[in-house]
């Protein structure tokens, strides 16, 4: 928002040219800031919670669900995952939560702070990401993964654009700047 002073009064407009695409970028952003408290609190919680804990924990949420359906994937699914995990699978999880989670809320608040130089390593940081996703998606096939990945693909591709934009506006000399003849 800028602020603009009307004959001693204050009032908030919109930035000039806002549209649809600039709001989709702002939310995106906010999305990916969110999922990176989330991640924060999933990497904090897997340092405090041991395997053996998370085993138990998914046991009595799927116990439900696998009393009315034996043959329920998802629930069947966390169960063994729950149950192979071990310290050392834990303890990378938690590392990677925790390091992954940070990067992504600095630069989410750097980039919505306008900060020019976050724009080419938040796209540098989510296209190393991709790879690694698309090295996942391939080595153990995930729906979730793939819908994750098209989402960071989006927000690579806005990101650039909206880099793009805010370095040409940084290039032009502004009106106030220009000799007077």
């Amino acid at each position: 928002m800028y602020l603009e002073v009307a004959e001693g009064s204050v009032m908030e407009t919109k930035p000039a040219g806002t549209t649809l695409l600039d709001r989709t970028f702002r939310v995106s952003l906010i999305l990916k800031g969110l999922d990176g408290i989330l991640e924060l609190v999933g990497g904090v919680l897997l340092l405090l919670v041991t395997p053996k804990q998370i085993g138990d924990l998914v046991r009595f949420l799927t116990q439900h669900e696998l009393a009315q359906d034996p043959n329920d994937f998802l629930a069947n699914s966390l169960v063994h995952l729950s149950s192979n995990l071990s310290g050392s699978a834990t303890l990378f999880g938690a590392i990677y939560l925790l390091l992954h989670g940070l990067v992504k809320i600095v630069l989410v608040w750097a980039v919505l702070k306008d900060k020019l130089w976050a724009y080419p390593w938040m796209i540098a940081f989510l296209l190393i990401f991709i790879f690694y996703q698309g090295y996942r998606i391939v080595v153990a096939f995930s729906w979730g993964l793939v819908l994750l990945t098209a989402f960071d693909i989006f927000i690579v591709w806005i990101t650039g654009r909206e880099y793009r934009l805010h370095r040409a506006r940084n290039q032009q000399p502004s009106p106030t700047s220009q000799p007077a003849d």
